[in-house]
């Protein structure tokens, strides 16, 4: 598993920051599919679905912000343990700086078999010159 996650976030280069690249990353790295919004695919044993809950900018006195602060749930899905997935995730999102807001076991759905675990996150972006 990859943990060196030091300039992917908030490293200004030539690519758009966005939180959904930076956790589209992190699952690709810790093997786990995801996508955004809904799985549309056949679903794995585990998979993650992003949802982005907002996308703010810090206030400023001069009205400019400099900050871009987004927010996305992360959603995950699996038919066994959660714990092993949701601790690997934890301490990936923590060592890319993104900072946790909320996790939360959503519960267990009887007709898919699927638990299914939440995980919020925020991150703050300086706004590209």
């Amino acid at each position: 598993m990859h943990t060196d996650y030091e300039g992917y976030i908030g490293s200004g280069g030539a690519e758009a920051m966005s939180l959904l690249a930076d956790l589209n990353r992190i699952a690709k790295d810790t093997g786990i599919a995801v996508e955004t919004g809904v799985f549309s695919e056949p679903a794995p044993a585990v998979y993650l679905v992003l949802t982005p809950l907002a996308d703010t900018f810090e206030i400023h006195a001069d009205n400019v912000p400099e900050l871009d602060v987004q927010e996305v749930r992360i959603s995950l899905f699996t038919t066994g343990s959660y714990t092993k997935w949701k601790n690997t995730l934890v301490r990936a999102i923590l060592a890319a700086g993104i900072t946790i807001t909320e996790r939360r076991y959503i519960g267990h759905d009887d007709d898919s078999g699927y638990h299914n675990y939440a995980i919020d996150v925020a991150h703050y972006y300086e706004m590209e010159e």
